[in-house]
This record gives C-alpha cells, sequence and structure tokens, in this order.
C-alpha cells in the first residue's frame, strides 16, 4: 500500500487521512468534504465541479443515485452548449450568413470533433471521479445498504491491507468487470467464451477475430501472439490446429487473464505465456498482432489497449518483423482504419511504415465492424464510424 498516496480530511474536528487507491492513476482531490444524505444534488454538483471530493459517509444507494443525479446535471449542461451552437447556427442560417465560412468561424472537423469528445469525456470522468466511498482494510464498505464487494476489490487490488478511499465511479467499475470475468464473452469462432479482467481489453468487437478464423494458416508449428491481452487469439490459433503459440504481453494482468482463458477452453498446453515488450526471442512462420488502432494517449489502463501515442506499438510491430519471421514467414497484422478517418493518421502511413521496414503485403482483407456503435448516428464520431473498415494486413519480407 505505501505505493498509494494519503488523502486527508476533517471530519467531527478531527484531521483523518487513508490511502488513495486510483487503477486510472488519478490523483487524489485536493480538497476533500464529508457529505452524507441530506446533501442536495446541487451543492454537490457546485462542489464536484470545484474539484471538491466528496466523502460520502449515507446510504451507499443514495449515493448511487447522486451519481446518477451530477450525470444528469453533466449532460444538461453538455446539451446546453449543444443547443446553442445549434441556435446560432440556425440565426445565421437566417440571416443568410450560412454560406460563408469565414477564418474566424471554421467548420468544426472530424478530428476536432474527436479531441472535443475526449476532452468531454475526461471532464465527465473527472467531476464524478470526486464521489468518494470509503473502504475498511478487508474491502467492506462501512454504508448503510452497501453490496458486498469484497471479491471484486480483491480481483483487481489484491488481497487488502489497510483501510482506503476510493472513487464510487471506480467501484462501479469493478463490479462491472466482475460481472463480465463471471459470465464471459462469447466467442463464437472459439466455442466457448472469454473471460476478461478488469484493465485487459474485452473482445467485443468479433470482427477481428473472424479475420483471425477465416484466413488461411501458413503453418501449424509454431506462431507468435504479441500483446496477447486475454488469449483470444492465441486460442483461437490453438483451436485451429496451431500445435505451439508463444504469446507475450507487458502486463501481468493481462497474462494472469490469459492464462485462466486457455485454461479454461483447454488449450493452455499449446501456449506458452511470456512478459516481453512486442517479440519474444527467435523466430515463427507466423506472427500475429492486433495493436492499438487509435494514435492518441490513453487516459485509463483499460484504453491501452486502444490508444497507442505516436502509433508506438503498431510502429514496432512493423519495424521488428522482419527480424523474427521466419524465411517464407507471415506476419498478420490487425488494424482499423479509424484513425484514417478521424484524421489522425494519414491514409498510406501504414503502407509506407511497410515499405520503410523492407515488407510487402502479399495479401489484405476487410471487414466491416457489427458493433452497436458503428450504426448510431447519435454518436459524436458516426461519421468515422460508419465508413471504419477492419483489416488482415499479410506482410511477409521483401526478396532481395
Amino acid at each position: 500500500m505505501s505505493d498509494h498516496p494519503l488523502i486527508s480530511w476533517t471530519e467531527a474536528g478531527e484531521i483523518r487521512s487513508a490511502r488513495w487507491r486510483s487503477e486510472a492513476g488519478n490523483p487524489p482531490p485536493k480538497t476533500v468534504a464529508v457529505a452524507d444524505d441530506r446533501m442536495p444534488a446541487d451543492v454537490a454538483y457546485k462542489l464536484v465541479c470545484e474539484g471538491t471530493g466528496l466523502l460520502w459517509r449515507g446510504d451507499y444507494q443514495n449515493a448511487r443515485q447522486l451519481l446518477q443525479a451530477l450525470a444528469r446535471r453533466i449532460d444538461k449542461k453538455s446539451e446546453r452548449k449543444s443547443g446553442k451552437a445549434a441556435d446560432k447556427a440556425a440565426a445565421d442560417k437566417a440571416a443568410g450568413k450560412s454560406a460563408v465560412k469565414t477564418a474566424a468561424q471554421p467548420a468544426i472537423s472530424i478530428t476536432q470533433a474527436f479531441h472535443l469528445h475526449r476532452q468531454a469525456q475526461a471532464q465527465r470522468a473527472r467531476i464524478l471521479g470526486m464521489l468518494l466511498l470509503p473502504l475498511e482494510a478487508d474491502y467492506s464498505i462501512p454504508l448503510r445498504r452497501a453490496p458486498d464487494l469484497v471479491q471484486a476489490c480483491t480481483e483487481v487490488y489484491g488481497p487488502g491491507e489497510e483501510a482506503s478511499v476510493v472513487s464510487m465511479r471506480e467501484v462501479l467499475g469493478l463490479v462491472g468487470a466482475h460481472e463480465w470475468r463471471k459470465k464471459g464473452v462469447p466467442i463464437p469462432a472459439l466455442g466457448g467464451s472469454i473471460h476478461p479482467y478488469y484493465g485487459v481489453f474485452s473482445p467485443v468487437r468479433g470482427e477481428y477475430v473472424d479475420l483471425i478464423a477465416q484466413a488461411v494458416l501458413p503453418t501449424v508449428d509454431l506462431a507468435f501472439d504479441i500483446g496477447t491481452g486475454t488469449g483470444v487469439l492465441a486460442a483461437l490459433l490453438a483451436r485451429r490446429g496451431v500445435k505451439r503459440i508463444v504469446a507475450t504481453d507487458q502486463s501481468e494482468r493481462a497474462l494472469d487473464c490469459a492464462a485462466e482463458n486457455l485454461k479454461r477452453l483447454g488449450v493452455n498446453k499449446q501456449v506458452e505465456l511470456m512478459s516481453a515488450d512486442l517479440f519474444p526471442e527467435g523466430r515463427a512462420p507466423l506472427v500475429v498482432c492486433n495493436p492499438p488502432w487509435v494514435p492518441a494517449k490513453p487516459s485509463s489502463a483499460i484504453e491501452a489497449a486502444v490508444y497507442d501515442p505516436d502509433s508506438r506499438m503498431l510502429r514496432g510491430f512493423i519495424d521488428g518483423l522482419s527480424e523474427h519471421l521466419t524465411p517464407g514467414g507471415e506476419g498478420w497484422l490487425i488494424m482499423s482504419d479509424f484513425a484514417e478517418h478521424l484524421g489522425l493518421r494519414p491514409r498510406g502511413e501504414i503502407q509506407a511504415m511497410i515499405d520503410k521496414a523492407g515488407l510487402q503485403v502479399v495479401g489484405k482483407t476487410d471487414i466491416k465492424p457489427r458493433h452497436p456503435r458503428s450504426n448510431d448516428a447519435e454518436d459524436p464520431l458516426s461519421a468515422a464510424r460508419m465508413k471504419e473498415v477492419t483489416s488482415l494486413w499479410k506482410l511477409k519480407v521483401k526478396k532481395a
């Protein structure tokens, strides 16, 4: 617990403190006030917007209701801003100004929309993260009507050692992750389910799994799975008959998650798990990688599977692939072009990386996403999502 900073507050005339927990690495609020069922939602909203953390001492279920009330106020404020922008656009149109865009009033681009969306998400998370819950050393919550969340907390935090304080939003995230872990995510191509851990990206986008399931294998002797995560692709390769797979990841939690999934699916003897930054030692006739698709900074551990600053993992895979392929071997790169549609990666940049690394594309298969947001017109990034394509690039080393 020594890695966790202290959070302090005044209660009943005494200065008290506890360890601060945040899986996202967020710092503790600088100011903390004690709150309970008597605090009106409007007062709570004003305080959290000002940066004051509210340590809850009332009824647990009332705290959940307060969190929902805070979320409604944030969303209502966002809707008012959008409404004002729409009203201004309508007024400009009525005044005959819609046909002219001045330098001072440019049309918003999809790239700007992405950054504004991310900023709004971060601000929303920061405000909602200000409602705090106390945890005893054994992770019990000393509040009326509090559920038993000991197992959910232990799965993420490890054995309890001393009292701590955590945001209620994170606690609810732990509960959701615990349910995912229990129920699992059905993967039809596997004929089974994957059970993700908290902070390990869930394979809910089945299209990339289908690409691997349908591609012609160049070998069944050996494969490397780079950045295995839940182990879903390693398991799929094993189910397809690959005799030995070496699966790597930097995250110990991901490796633990993969180990449990592989054992549950009965393919653990075919897969060797290894902690590594990208590649293991040696070469293989098949090397598979599904790196993060969006070159942007993640704001939490779970986002590291989606956001990759400066495409570090993508570049690392492409640049190092030739040194880890056996002669005639194939590298399978699974990538979405969502970043291109957002204007975050230039068209042709991946091909340029491939050419520079001395590789060639010997095959490319595309598939459209099927997840609900891909057809959600209300999504602020719908213009990009509706055009998105996920691809399996088959790469080989260019012949000298």
